[in-house]
């Protein structure tokens, strides 16, 4: 069986474009400035490739605008390289990584790589999860540096909250405490109400519990772990594992500021795994087609973010 990597959009702009254009536009192309779908086409000499201009606003574009790539002058085959790099790397791909295999400069891999996840956060619909007779899990993990490692002030680590249903997607959220303030709304605003929520003894999922169809809790203060094969909150330490191996194996450092694209990035694998069905091309197509409407600029892109 060859290689995805011989495949011609890694290698050849036209194919490239072309494919970019089949996921952006599955039902032909439109105009990013005022959406209509009577657009032309413009060829000759005169007209640079994958050049449109739509018939109602007069504007020209290419598949690019309103995207991610948006006056990116990093080739479409590259792009696509990246995002198939990204997508098809377990615990991901550093940026210097990137870089080295791709050339240019750092900064640029570093910029390229946080748009592509931005193209990979997936919009998270209220009550997404669960459901009646579905189990969701959810736990906490702290993110940042050991204290013996650090010499001088030890910054507070980072709190990720997941939610993961069995045999179903995650969404992950950094939260500023682990109260029952801080985990309630997001929980309620993610997990239906016909859901059989599963946690581990923590004070803060007491009341909270009582909101859902069930509530189940495992005592890992008492090394209790699984209970009947049904109790237990494994799943979202399965996802925590893949999430810290790849932070502290991959990434070495990921700071607070840009945690959030981090964990879009880790969710959209997780989402798209194999064991759902989903290939290491089907989850790049997926992304690829997600650049559209998420430009992301580089000053944003440095910007501390409370999300």
């Amino acid at each position: 069986m060859p290689s995805h990597l011989s495949n011609r959009i890694f290698h050849d702009e036209t194919a490239a474009r072309e494919w970019f254009e089949a996921r952006i536009w599955p039902d032909g192309p439109f105009c990013p400035h005022c959406g209509s779908t009577t657009v032309t086409r413009l060829r000759g000499k005169a007209h640079r490739a994958g050049l449109f201009q739509c018939n109602d606003c007069r504007e020209q574009f290419t598949v690019t605008v309103n995207t991610v790539c948006e006056r990116s002058k990093i080739p479409l085959s590259k792009w696509c390289l990246a995002i198939y790099l990204l997508n098809s790397s377990k615990k991901g791909m550093s940026a210097l990584q990137m870089h080295r295999m791709m050339g240019g400069s750092y900064k640029t891999a570093w910029f390229m790589m946080h748009r592509i996840r931005e193209a990979m956060r997936e919009g998270k619909q209220p009550g997404g999860l669960g459901g009646k007779n579905k189990v969701v899990e959810a736990d906490e993990t702290y993110v940042g540096g050991k204290s013996a490692n650090r010499k001088n002030k030890v910054p507070p680590k980072a709190i990720v909250l997941a939610l993961v249903e069995r045999d179903g997607s995650v969404r992950s959220f950094r939260v500023p405490n682990v109260s029952a303030q801080s985990l309630r709304p997001v929980i309620v605003a993610n997990v239906s109400r016909a859901t059989y929520l599963m946690t581990d003894e923590a004070p803060s999922y007491v009341a909270l519990g009582r909101e859902f169809a069930g509530h189940g809790t495992v005592n890992h203060s008492a090394e209790e772990y699984v209970r009947a094969a049904f109790w237990h909150t494994n799943t979202v330490e399965n996802y925590f594992s893949i999430l810290k191996r790849g932070i502290v194996g991959i990434y070495h450092h990921v700071s607070e500021t840009h945690l959030h694209r981090y964990g879009a990035e880790f969710d959209f694998r997780y989402n798209h795994r194999i064991a759902l069905g989903y290939t290491d091309m089907e989850r790049t197509e997926i992304a690829a087609a997600g650049i559209y409407g998420k430009r992301l600029t580089y000053r944003r892109a440095s910007e501390r973010s409370n999300v």
